[in-house]
């Protein structure tokens, strides 16, 4: 029994740690999550911020680390030309404190 709980410690705590490494596709089909960046931070479903290092990046929380290569990423975004198509709108801000969610009912796909 023992050893069944810590198995369970195990994995949930590596899913917590996992962080919002993104990488962007050439294709709309090998996207998990279609994205349109929006002019206004009012417009947004989400306020990401761009951080320098993966170990920086958040959970599901706004702060992104983009990778080189698409097997390192969590989630494969491709970024479309009109809002209509797009899953979510981002934008992105100056400053790490800003990141969030602003519409939370968008924030399963990121998950």
């Amino acid at each position: 029994m023992k050893n069944v709980f810590f198995l369970l410690l195990a994995i949930s705590g590596a899913s917590f740690s996992m962080a919002q490494k993104m990488y962007t596709v050439k294709y709309e089909s090998q996207a998990n999550v279609k994205v349109f960046v929006v002019k206004y931070e009012s417009q947004a479903d989400l306020k990401v911020y761009k951080v320098k290092y993966d170990s920086q990046a958040g959970s599901n929380d706004g702060k992104w680390f983009f990778v080189d290569y698409e097997s390192q990423a969590k989630k494969k975004l491709y970024f479309v030309d009109y809002e209509s198509q797009a899953d979510i709108k981002i934008y992105f801000v100056d400053y790490e404190s800003q990141a969030g969610w602003r519409n939370t009912t968008k924030k399963h796909l990121l998950y």
